[in-house]
């Protein structure tokens, strides 16, 4: 599981080479995969080679709006990396509501999820199956995915790591109009484009991708006056682009519970953050080439963040080494820019 982090792999690659790591280990019968946005843990992409995700609209709706137990962010502001349902409802399984509804009705029993948190990301997930013969999740089938939590955290931030994709003009706003059940109604400018960039690993039930549903179930959220994580959504397309999805519900003429969703092209301001973590930088050196990108020196950094400049050098030494690059001119255009040196 370690040597996944460098082994040059895509997210749906690493998922991959997990599942035949882990099915033995784990024992479970079926597994979904997730990419995330790191910066706010929501799911943006689904992938999975057991199930039919013929209810994946269902999914989607209940881990927006359910308060359920052993949710992923649940799961993550909980403090460790894995949790299953027996265990969270301390044998009551049946007093989970995604059990009765989503899990029960597909022919499982217990269920274990993992969230995959590096580098103060959260950038994916997975939820793993077991037919109700097997009985429910041990403890060490626990503490396992725990640990493979945490390495298939590091292995997923790797396959952030700009690698100096040609920089292309921005197309613009891309704006979809989904209906009640997000199916697609209406869009312009190059959204059935971006659509076909954004798409799943694993086709789904979903008429458009699972990074656009979670942003228009997010806006209802917020038209209901409930709270929501902080948006808007973040994901990665294919050809290595950042897109921010930001959903709004529309109000009046008939058109109850319609979401507007546009997609924009992220800045590179929005974006540096994310590469710095996917670098796999600490917090203080984050802080550090953040200053040195935005154009300060080292008497500024050791003025900004109350550190000696000897101090700021040894940060600025890690960041070089972790970045790959030798200078703060390649360390700008590595971040800001995106080129592979």
């Amino acid at each position: 599981m370690r040597e996944l982090a460098g082994a040059g792999l895509t997210a749906s690659e690493v998922f991959r080479r997990a599942d035949e790591l882990l099915r033995p280990v784990l024992e479970f019968d079926a597994v979904c995969w997730h990419t995330a946005d790191p910066a706010t843990g929501l799911v943006n992409s689904v992938q999975s080679e057991d199930l039919a995700l013929d209810e994946f609209e269902h999914a989607v709706r209940l881990e927006v709006w359910a308060d359920d137990v052993a949710t992923f962010p649940k799961i993550r502001r909980s403090g460790v990396h894995a949790e299953t349902l027996s265990r969270a409802t301390r044998g009551r399984i049946e007093e989970s509501v995604r059990f009765r509804e989503q899990v029960a009705p597909a022919g499982f029993g217990d269920e274990l999820r993992a969230v995959f948190d590096a580098a103060g990301g959260m950038w994916g997930c997975a939820a793993f199956l077991r037919a109700p013969d097997r009985g429910p999740y041990l403890e060490r089938h626990r503490e396992l995915a725990d640990i493979a939590a945490r390495h298939l955290g590091h292995a997923l931030r790797a396959c952030h790591v700009p690698a100096g994709a040609p920089v292309e003009a921005d197309p613009g706003p891309a704006v979809l109009v989904l209906d009640r059940r997000n199916r697609l109604q209406a869009l312009s400018g190059p959204a059935e484009e971006l659509l076909a960039r954004l798409a799943d690993p694993t086709p789904s039930s979903l008429t458009v991708p699972t990074s656009v549903a979670m942003a228009a179930e997010h806006a209802r959220r917020t038209a209901h006056g409930l709270a929501v994580p902080q948006l808007p959504v973040r994901v990665r397309t294919r050809d290595e682009r950042w897109y921010l999805l930001h959903g709004a519900a529309l109000r009046g003429g008939g058109a109850e519970d319609a979401v507007t969703v546009v997609a924009s092209l992220a800045s590179p301001a929005e974006v540096i953050p994310l590469h710095l973590a996917a670098f796999g930088l600490t917090a203080r050196e984050q802080e550090v080439a953040l200053l040195l990108v935005r154009g300060g020196d080292t008497r500024d950094v050791s003025r900004l963040l109350a550190m000696t400049p000897y101090t700021v050098q040894d940060h600025l030494k890690s960041v070089f080494t972790k970045t790959g690059v030798g200078s703060r001119q390649e360390l700008i255009a590595r971040i800001m820019l995106g080129e592979g040196l």
